[in-house]
Parts: structure tokens; C-alpha cells; sequence
């Protein structure tokens, strides 16, 4: 789960970092007030999506200007224009797609006196099973283009969960950094306390891009990305309160309902799998015989006829689906299960897309004999690559 910047500098603020003063605005009439809490002399207006580069991203809509998400203002009054004109406005970026997401929040609040822009995150490693720190000089730029072009400017350490934090692991970002003096010091309490803030709310992403040093010598976080591990939420209800669903897929949305693990992509034929691992596949072998998958869909080994039935409604809700394939080994999951649902499904959202499903495992041939038996139009596939081909064949024409 991810939440929006100003949420996210709420709870690093809680936990010692420094951040700047801001005001989170919903209605464009609320714009002038909340620009007046703030001192001044320089307002940053901010477009508060779940998406990066704001700053270098279009609006649809001319009235939006051509500035994109991250303004800056000199006044109050321009201050609360800006954020009008960027409410309710489609704001598209690197990391949106062409279809943008709608700025919905804006948020307003103090400038800063920049003298450098650093980067560093928290991220998990699952390599080495351990908290990764990540920083780099090259703050204010996407840390992918520094990887590609400058991956000596890059530093990586790893924390071991049996020690922790240490201070220093923060000695060693700061040197890295070229930080020097006083600033050293606030390096380490500053890296503590996101640690501290890592762990305890079980993140599983604490990007700060960028980190900045001011013309007087001190740290802040001017930016900060946060996202949670799912499977961690229901021991933070905090957290779950700071959630944005409008920010969410519609179908991943409406899947997390039905404890299905839905994932949109962008191509033509809708997968459902029982499996993580044999739905990776599924998509894979989508691709190697020359289409793409629009979906990695996952209705786990205990799916009831009516999870597959809910399932099947996503995937066709789809508009971009050009063809279904059904691929189920059942062990614990069996087939027959999985034929009634797909049949249910079908018989109520109607089917006007090829359908291909392949069957193994634990009352297979029941299974096969139920959709044979169902008169609908649906094709059998013998085993994944025969049901790969069938279905891409059916697409591709």
C-alpha cells in the first residue's frame, strides 16, 4: 500500500525527521487559507498522486498549464491559484502511463533554501534477507538513470536485523555523501529515526529524493515516497486509515475483496491461475508465443466457486481483453471447482471474448466433462503451451 507525500512527511515528522511546514488542500476555495498558515517568501504547490515525477509530468488539460505537478509560488494569492488550476486536472508522468492519474490533493508548503540535492531510501532486500540503505549523491534525478549511467555514484549497505541500526551505518552514508561537520551527526539521528520508522510500521519503501542541504549546513527531507507491505496492515490500522483508494486500480480494488491477488497489466488476454508461481508462468509463455498478458491473477489453492465467479467478472471488466485463458493445476484446488465457477461466470457476465482453459490434477476429467457438458463456447487445452497457443491463435487471428 502506498500513501501520498504529505502523509508520508506526517510520519516521518513523528518519528524526528525534518521536514517542512505544509497544508494539505481538497477544495480549490481552501487554497488561500492554508497558503496563509505558511510563512513564506516561497510556496511549493505539489500535486499529491501515487506516482513519481510530478515535477517533469504534463497535464491533459490546457488550463493546467504546462509546468507540471510541482509549482512554485511568491504569494499567497498565487499560491491558491496554482492549486486551482491543478484540482481535478489528469497529471501524466513517467510512472502513470498514458492515461495519467487525477490530482485530487494538493499540497502547499514552505520553500527551502537549496544547496544540494542528495538521495537515500530504505528499501527490502530480498537478495540478502535484510534492510538495504541506498544513497547518492545525485539527489532530484530518477536513482534508475543514475544506476544506468553513474552506478559508481551509488552506495549500498545492508543492515543485519540482529544488530540493527547502528550509528555507523550513518557515519558511513554521510562520508559517502560529502557531508562534513555538524551535518554528520544529524545524518546519523536522521537515518536512525527512518529505520525506526521502517521497521515499526513494517514499510517496505522509504525513498527520500531528494534529501537536501541547506544554505545554512542542515538536512531535510524535501520529498518522501512511502509503501507498506500488505500482508503487514492488519496490525497498523493507522496506516489503513491513510489510505487513498481512489488512487487504486478499480479491479485491483475489487479483487482485494475477495482475498484474490490481482495485478492489471497492459496487454490482451486475461489470465486466471491458481499459483503465483505457475501464473508467472502462465504470463511468460503468453509472451513467448507473441502476445501479452493483461492480467497476473492468482485465486490461490482454496478458491471457492464463488472467488472464481468474482475473478472471472475482473478480468472481463477489462476493456482491453482480447481473450481469457483459464490455466488451473489442481492439488488442492480441483478442477471441478474451478469448471463450475468459470461456467457460473460465464452464464452471468456473458462471454464475448475466445476462451481457452486448461485443467490438470485433482478431479480433472470431472472437471473437463462439466464444461464439456455446459454448451458454451470454450476451447480445451491439453497442457499450458497447447493452451498458450490456442489462445494467442484465437487473439491474433
Amino acid at each position: 500500500m502506498n500513501i501520498h507525500e504529505y502523509q508520508a512527511k506526517q510520519l516521518l515528522k513523528s518519528y524526528g525527521c525534518p521536514v517542512s511546514d505544509g497544508r494539505v488542500v481538497l477544495k480549490a476555495e481552501d487554497a488561500k487559507t492554508a497558503a496563509g498558515e505558511l510563512d513564506g517568501p516561497l510556496w511549493v504547490v505539489k500535486s499529491q498522486i501515487h506516482a513519481g515525477g510530478r515535477g517533469k509530468g504534463k497535464f491533459k488539460e490546457p488550463e493546467a498549464g504546462e509546468k507540471g505537478g510541482v509549482r512554485l509560488a511568491k504569494s499567497v494569492a498565487e499560491a491558491a491559484e496554482l492549486a486551482r488550476q491543478m484540482l481535478g486536472k489528469t497529471l501524466v508522468t513517467h510512472q502513470t502511463g498514458p492515461a495519467g492519474k487525477q490530482v485530487n490533493r494538493i499540497y502547499i508548503e514552505d520553500g527551502s533554501d537549496i544547496s544540494r540535492e542528495l538521495y537515500l531510501a530504505l528499501l527490502v532486500d530480498r537478495g540478502s534477507s535484510r534492510v538495504s540503505v541506498v544513497c547518492s549523491t545525485e539527489g532530484g534525478m530518477d536513482i534508475e538513470e543514475v544506476a544506468a549511467h553513474t552506478p559508481e555514484k551509488i552506495l549500498t549497505l545492508t543492515i543485519d536485523p540482529a544488530v540493527g541500526y547502528m550509528p555507523f551505518h550513518g557515519r558511513r552514508v554521510a562520508f559517502a555523501l560529502g557531508l562534513e561537520g555538524g551535518q554528520v551527526k544529524q545524518m546519523t539521528q536522521i537515518l536512525g529515526n527512518m529505520y525506526r520508522a521502517f521497521m515499526d510500521k513494517d514499510m517496505e519503501m522509504l525513498e527520500i529524493n531528494p534529501l537536501i542541504v541547506m544554505t545554512d549546513g542542515n538536512l531535510k527531507l524535501l520529498d518522501a515516497k512511502v509503501g507498506f507491505d500488505n500482508n503487514a496492515l492488519y496490525r497498523h490500522q493507522d496506516i489503513m486509515e491513510l489510505r487513498d483508494t481512489t488512487e487504486e486500480d478499480p479491479k485491483e480494488l475489487e479483487a482485494s475483496k475477495f482475498d484474490l491477488n490481482y495485478i492489471a497489466l497492459d496487454g490482451e488476454i486475461g489470465c486466471m491461475v491458481n499459483g503465483a508461481g505457475l501464473a508467472m508462468a502462465t504470463m511468460d509463455i503468453i509472451k513467448l508465443y507473441g502476445a501479452e498478458p493483461a492480467n497476473f491473477l492468482d485465486v490461490g489453492g482454496g478458491a471457492t466457486k464463488e472467488k472464481v465467479t468474482e475473478a472471472f467478472k475482473i478480468i472481463t471488466s477489462d476493456p482491453n481483453v482480447k481473450g481469457i485463458l483459464v490455466n488451473i493445476f489442481g492439488g488442492i484446488m480441483r478442477c471441478d471447482i474451478i469448471a463450475e465457477g468459470v461456467i457460473a461466470a460465464v452464464k452471468e457476465v456473458g462471454l464475448t471474448v475466445p476462451l481457452v482453459v486448461r485443467l490438470e490434477g485433482t478431479n480433472v476429467e470431472l472437471g473437463k466433462e462439466i464444461i464439456k457438458n455446459s454448451g458454451l463456447n470454450v476451447i480445451a487445452a491439453d497442457n499450458l503451451a497447447d493452451g498458450a497457443q490456442k489462445i494467442v491463435k484465437a487473439v491474433k487471428g
